[in-house]
């Protein structure tokens, strides 16, 4: 080893000499220190160039964000919480509806009702660092920039959630440098005014998710996991949660389903994202082992839900109604705010639709809570019954923009709450995808007979112009109109009925003493009492038109403002405006629209009740009689039915104590309702609308029918009046059988004796009746009464021209008669008659003469022995002999003798000749009804009455076999 050592040394030697060598020693200094200070200076250069680039790259920064404001905790809250949310709908009494129709659909969660699973898998997969950083990862923004400066075709993304908070709800998606640095530093400055949870909390809300099993677009884990799994976010399992975790990287790429909500076929990329992120919280220790093998072998595929029905697909018209009531409310909420008042928003159209626009933005943005009235179970059944029903009649073929298109007949119906206004159901059409229309609430049409009741006759109630039992000549008439033409109303049948009662015509529907009523209260303005009832479109025409008072309206009327109206008379007079909306909470809690009743006083309860009394005969033998057989259940009804011009509208409105209850049906392109080889369309309608209030009744009994009556107010008292004049009963009309009983407001009761009447007596030829001459034999004659001339005149101001019309075709005015009931004296003698002989039976033929009033049988001697109106049957028992008839015209004058004929055996009695003068003392006459039974006519036709001295009217409309050619009982 010693000898190694010397041999290096002796090697070593040269080397050594070399730099002891003084000289080579001062070089090697010099040499030392120029390295260094080059060392140093390079040292410093690049520390210069550190802080050059720095400089530069702080510079850069600034100027990228130099025009992003500083904002305020107040500012950036809200602009981080304010995310669309969709608002959601409620049937009545809270139970839940569904989303209002959005682009996107998300519903707001709080952090604390979401999975741990889910709140791991987020971080684990979108930020790993989420609660250790403060807004930004310095080391992942590097290797950002690295990758994009290199152009790597790996990228792994630098944001934070937090800075993907920032770009979803403050910035927007654009890439470039300034958004980027923006974010930072926007980030930053979250981080400091809020915790960790409530930026997570508002990511979980924001986030987006692809779509549900509907095909919607979905924001939000409530909404994701509502829409994927059916469940709530807080209850998802451990393979959904990493599922929608793994989704906002890329939502519509990994969602299971299609834009029609159809499970996708390949299923592959949201599957692999799945245990991509179970893979990440394993790795970060969220779940086990043993947990993370469980979850990767899931059925997640099983837990997809079938698509499910959209509210607007399952209930288009109540989400349409709803949608555009509560964009409504919220216009006018949203100008009083900014400073206008109701009346000037709904003045000015630009203005109007401007805040119109705004509600509706703020309505699918804001997250509202719409609480409506709608009972979700009438609601359903309704719509049951209206599919069910299979008698509305024909579908039609029209042409409508050039195309040929089917139209069914539609129908429109709502259920109203009389003391509330709540609509609780309506059925707004046959089928949402012929036709949109709202045909409850939105389409107007013609009421027709339903005017009566609200036009005419309540308001003569209450101004005292017409009473129950006030009598109007039914009778032609014709008014010259404003335009120049002349209108002749008319009533279904073409016929005129006489004398009736103010409640008889309305139960009746007669259109012509309602058309004289209401000429008589016209100069009153009675429209004003429709505008005070919420009809929203009349015009200037509709206050000056007399053809208004049948239901020709200018604009037509809805459904909801024609049974709204009738409600005014349950509730004893007072207008309660229906309503649809109760409340809207915005997503705070905060009740932002609260509904409030203000009722209309409009008439007074005695009105009131005397209208609702009067209609209840509508459904006793009026035009709706047969509605009480077709319901399940009693209730104190009142309604009126009504059909518009050339039937193209049938309506039915009733209400009771508790609801107010209406249909129509009728073809969107107006044409009439008579079909061949259906029913009539008046009863196609009743029907549909007792099944309706049927199903109705079968959810809310106590509801639909109430126990209890419409209460009479005071003011209201029992009075007999004449049916010929509806005066107090003179003698002669108690003599006559004429006086009816009704009720009246006490202010407006009968305060004059009648003098319709005076005394006469009449004959009765080819069924009618005239007033005897002078010469009339009075063996013909009857005793009876007359219409007083000057009675006449009164309530016909001599434009009648034929009186006859005024007497009712009923038994109690067959002795009234009309002083111009004169049958003319031809001066002729009757022609004369065949006569022969059956048994004991004397029976003749008919004299062609028309102005024979009676017939006399004498003896083959001349002896009279028996005279039989021309009324009665012509024939008549008599004993043994030879007889022979002679014709009596009514001037008295006889015709020639008949054949002489011949009953039995005739006594050889010397003392008998046809020569000899005859015999005084005659057999008393078989005149008047004093017949028995000897003429074989012991029956006569029973009518019906209604104590109103009229012939009653059947309810029920013509048969299938000629309804085609009869006319409706509304018109």
């Amino acid at each position: 080893m010693k000898n190694i050592w010397i041999k290096v040394k002796e090697r070593l030697q040269p080397f050594i000499r070399f730099f002891s060598n003084k000289k080579v020693q001062r070089q090697a200094r010099i040499t030392y220190q120029v390295t260094w200070n080059l060392f140093l200076i390079m040292i410093i250069v690049m520390i210069l160039g550190f802080a050059f680039a720095g400089g530069v790259g702080a510079g850069y920064f600034a100027s990228l964000v130099k025009d992003e404001k500083i904002r305020s905790y107040e500012s950036m809250k809200k602009d981080i919480y304010n995310y669309e949310e969709t608002s959601t709908l409620y049937f009545a009494n809270n139970v839940y509806l569904g989303k209002l129709r959005s682009d996107l659909e998300r519903e707001e969660v709080s952090i604390d009702e979401v999975s741990k699973h889910l709140i791991n898998a987020v971080i684990a997969t979108e930020d790993e660092y989420f609660y250790e950083h403060d807004g930004v990862v310095p080391k992942a923004i590097l290797r950002a920039l690295f990758q994009e400066f290199t152009n790597s075709s790996v990228r792994t993304g630098g944001s934070t959630l937090t800075q993907q908070l920032i770009k979803n709800q403050i910035l927007t998606n654009e890439v470039s440098f300034e958004r980027k640095a923006k974010e930072i530093l926007l980030a930053l400055r979250l981080e400091k005014f809020f915790d960790k949870d409530e930026i997570l909390e508002a990511y979980l809300n924001v986030a987006t998710f692809g779509r549900n099993s509907s095909g919607r677009n979905i924001a939000g884990v409530q909404s994701a996991a509502k829409g994927i799994f059916g469940v709530d976010a807080k209850d998802l399992n451990l393979p959904q949660a990493a599922f929608i975790a793994g989704l906002p990287q890329s939502p519509f790429g990994y969602t299971p389903f299609t834009n029609k909500g159809e499970l996708k076929e390949n299923l592959e990329p949201g599957l692999n994202r799945m245990k991509t992120v179970l893979k990440r919280m394993y790795e970060a220790g969220y779940i086990t082992k043993e947990e993370y093998e469980s979850a990767l072998n899931y059925d997640i595929v099983s837990d997809f839900i079938p698509p499910k029905e959209n509210p607007t697909e399952k209930y288009p018209w109540l989400t349409a109604e709803i949608e555009s009531r509560a964009t409504e409310i919220l216009a006018l909420i949203l100008a009083e705010k900014d400073g206008y008042t109701k009346e000037e928003v709904k003045e000015n159209d630009k203005l109007y639709e401007k805040y119109l626009t705004l509600a509706d933005r703020d309505l699918r943005q804001n997250g509202y809570e719409i609480h409506t009235t709608i009972h979700k179970d009438i609601y359903d059944k309704m719509q049951e019954v209206k599919d069910a029903y299979t008698n509305y009649g024909p579908d039609v073929k029209v042409q409508k923009n050039g195309e040929t298109v089917v139209e069914p007949v539609q129908i429109g119906a709502i259920l109203i709450e009389n003391t509330t206004g709540r609509i609780i159901s309506f059925v707004g059409g046959r089928d949402f995808s012929i036709e949109q229309l709202n045909h409850a609430t939105q389409g107007r049409r013609s009421n027709g007979s339903t005017m009566k009741p609200l036009l005419v006759y309540a308001p003569a109630l209450e101004l005292g112009a017409a009473t129950p039992g006030t009598i109007i000549p039914d009778t032609e008439m014709s008014i010259r109109a404003g335009n120049g033409e002349i209108w002749k109303p008319n009533n279904y049948t073409g016929s005129y009925y006489g004398l009736v009662s103010a409640r008889y015509a309305l139960a009746k529907s007669y259109n012509v003493p309602a058309a004289k009523i209401y000429l008589d209260i016209k100069q009153y303005r009675p429209v004003e009492y429709l505008a005070k009832m919420g009809f929203t479109s009349l015009t200037d025409v509709d206050y000056t038109t007399t053809a208004i008072a049948l239901g020709s309206i200018t604009n037509g009327v809805t459904v909801e403002e024609n049974v709204n109206a009738y409600a005014t008379f349950a509730n004893g007079g007072q207008f309660v405006d229906a309503y649809l909306i109760e409340k809207i909470i915005d997503k705070n809690g905060n009740v932002v629209y609260q509904h409030e009743s203000q009722p209309v006083n409009v008439f007074s309860p005695q009105t009131a009740y005397l209208t609702i009394d009067m209609m209840r005969d509508v459904l006793k033998y009026g035009t709706a009689a047969s509605v009480p057989r077709m319901l399940k259940f009693s209730a104190d009804w009142a309604g009126k039915t009504g059909t518009s011009q050339n039937f193209h509208d049938a309506w039915f409105v009733a209400t009771n104590p508790n609801v107010t209850f209406g249909t129509w049906i009728g073809y969107d392109t107006p044409r009439s309702l008579k079909a061949a080889g259906y029913e009539n369309y008046s009863i196609r309608n009743l029907k549909i609308w007792a099944q309706l209030i049927n199903a109705a009744y079968d959810i809310e009994p106590e509801l639909i029918a109430p126990k209890s009556r419409f209460k009479m107010p005071g003011g209201i008292v029992r009075r007999s009046y004449c049916a010929v004049s509806g005066l107090l009963p003179s003698e002669a009309c108690s003599k006559a059988g004429l006086v009816e009983t009704d009720i009246f407001n006490a202010k407006f009761v009968p305060n004059k004796v009648d003098n319709s009447l005076i005394n006469g007596f009449y004959v009765t030829i080819d069924g009618k009746k005239y007033v005897a001459l002078e010469s009339t034999p009075p063996e013909f004659t009857e005793p009876g009464l007359m219409l007083n001339p000057e009675f006449i005149a009164e309530i016909t101001g001599g434009r009648l021209d034929d009186l006859e019309q005024l007497i009712p075709d009923n038994p109690k005015w067959e002795k009234i008669l009309i002083p111009e009931a004169i049958f003319k004296d031809d001066g002729k003698n009757p022609a004369p008659v065949q006569a022969k002989v059956s048994g004991k039976i004397i029976s003749w033929t008919k004299s062609a003469s028309k102005d024979v009033i009676g017939y006399r049988i004498y003896s083959k001697a001349g002896q009279k022995v028996a005279s039989v109106k021309s009324s009665e049957p012509l024939r008549i028992s008599l004993p043994d002999g030879e007889y022979m008839v002679k014709a009596v015209d009514v001037a008295g004058k006889e015709s020639s003798p008949s054949n002489i004929v011949q009953i039995g055996s005739i006594p050889n009695n010397p003392s008998e000749n046809p020569t000899d003068p005859p015999n005084e003392e005659q057999p008393p006459s078989n005149s008047g009804n004093n017949n028995g039974g000897n003429n074989g006519d012991t029956s006569s036709p029973a009518e019906g009455n209604n104590g109103n001295g009229n012939k009653e009217e059947t309810e029920q409309p013509p048969s299938n076999s000629d309804n085609t050619n009869k006319k409706d009982p509304d018109q």
